[in-house]
């Protein structure tokens, strides 16, 4: 049963827009009691909402499929599902970039790659949480033939097909957050940002989380990332307000951050707090190969109690893509 304060704006399982309404009437009343301190509420919110992590599970999370139909790409994700069937995780987390592409607008081209990756992802025999890619984003270029009047525009598609863009979850003493790390620009680009509303979410879905819950974060671009150092163009590789985010994550157990976009592998930890790791992709540069000579695949994470590993599987694309290549 839902204790009084959860139900007042919090509801079991995901816990979405609608809380934050809820919250600023909770956080009146209590100024308005003379009670509202960071250490008070906390304790008053969390007493409900201990975790106790001691299970084990495993994560498939699986980053820029850009699934079409050309370049045998539904072979390419299809290799995936079974190989992610074969490992048998809990869940599987699709960290953006579903498909490929409908920012160019054209109706009826991207509801036939939605419908495709919706159907082509019920083969999955676990749970499926998706992310919004920037790839995701309906008829926001201006060569688009649909504009903003669309009921599709920008989430509308992605909503009407896979949902909310951000959310949470909880499994197994875990607490999942999903964020939406996109956004449109004025001259009609996509830009990298949390915007002001969701931050609000998420320090209102902190609330409802004790300080000891291990976290696990899911961004498509990513948070945290030295590919700007790397490559010497740092614009568009990293949310512009990540600190905004992470500030929100200070008193909290984050654990790891799982991103995507850029198409690479790479993992680091920062000052022994949390973790961070850049999924590389399904489908490569485009279904043609690798992409800054990250070999296709995903990450599995397995975690123990407290404890997370991690390791990169080949899902078996580039042995078949040579096949194809050099048949006879």
């Amino acid at each position: 049963m839902e204790s009084f304060v959860d139900g007042l704006f919090f509801s079991l399982g995901r816990k979405e827009y609608g809380s934050t309404y809820y919250f600023h009437m909770l956080r009146g009343l209590l100024v308005f009691l003379g009670v509202w301190q960071q250490v008070a509420i906390g304790s008053f919110l969390h007493a409900q909402t201990v975790s106790q992590p001691g299970d084990r599970f495993s994560v498939a999370f699986l980053t820029d499929i850009h699934l079409q139909p050309e370049r045998r790409a539904p072979i390419g994700f299809q290799m995936a599902i079974d190989k992610v069937n074969e490992l048998n995780p809990d869940f599987v987390i699709s960290g953006g970039d579903q498909v490929y592409d409908v920012m160019r607008g054209n109706l009826g081209r991207a509801d036939s790659l939605f419908q495709l990756y919706t159907e082509m992802s019920k083969g999955f025999n676990m749970p499926v949480y998706n992310t919004v890619g920037n790839h995701d984003l309906f008829a926001i270029y201006p060569e688009s033939p649909e504009d903003e009047n669309h009921p599709d525009y920008k989430f509308g598609m992605y909503r009407r097909y896979l949902g909310d863009t951000y959310y949470s979850f909880d499994h197994k003493g875990w607490h999942f957050i999903v964020l939406n790390s996109l956004g449109v620009t004025e001259d009609k680009k996509y830009k990298a940002e949390v915007d002001s509303a969701q931050l609000a979410w998420l320090e209102a879905d902190l609330l409802g989380v004790d300080l000891r819950t291990p976290i696990v974060m899911v961004t498509h671009i990513p948070l945290v990332t030295a590919r700007g150092i790397v490559t010497g163009n740092p614009a568009g590789h990293h949310v512009i307000n990540s600190a905004a985010v992470l500030a929100l994550m200070e008193q909290h157990n984050l654990r790891l951050i799982l991103q995507g976009h850029i198409h690479w592998k790479e993992h680091g930890q920062v000052n022994d707090r949390f973790e961070y790791l850049t999924g590389g992709s399904i489908a490569g540069n485009g279904w043609r190969g690798r992409r800054h000579d990250t070999k296709e695949g995903f990450v599995l994470i397995r975690i123990d109690g407290e404890d997370l590993s991690w390791e990169y599987i080949d899902h078996g694309w580039e042995a078949e893509r040579l096949r194809w290549e050099n048949r006879k």
